[in-house]
């Protein structure tokens, strides 16, 4: 059985490759199967709000779009740090599929005992 994957993201779309390659790494994990979780904090967060996460990186990458879409269709979770989405006044009724606020104790709480790949960007 497939280990859990956290990928943790505090980078938004000013580095767009940054962000790319996370999300990279997300859709892989949740399309072969794992429990896939991406935890958004600082910039990342309004990667959680809709129409935000788009453009196409560099050359040759796939359009950000098309992943976010991937990664719901593969299963994929969100938890949006509650701190930095509060502190950039978003709103969370607004959150895109597969997304939540949830902090730190409720992704270790996710995590649980069993094994977890983890990725930082």
């Amino acid at each position: 059985m497939p280990s859990k994957a956290v990928i943790s993201l505090s980078t938004g779309l000013e580095d767009p490759e940054k962000v790319t390659v996370a999300f990279l790494v997300a859709v892989g994990a949740a399309e072969t199967g794992r429990e896939t979780l991406m935890f958004l904090a600082k910039e990342a967060v309004r990667l959680a709000v809709p129409k935000t996460a788009t453009g196409v990186a560099c050359d040759g990458c796939p359009p950000l779009a098309d992943l976010v879409k991937r990664y719901e269709t593969a299963g994929g979770r969100y938890f949006v740090c509650p701190i930095c989405f509060n502190a950039k006044q978003l709103d969370p009724d607004t959150l895109i599929g597969g997304a939540e606020l949830n902090g730190t104790v409720p992704m270790w709480n996710w995590i649980g005992d069993e094994p977890a790949t983890t990725f930082s960007y």
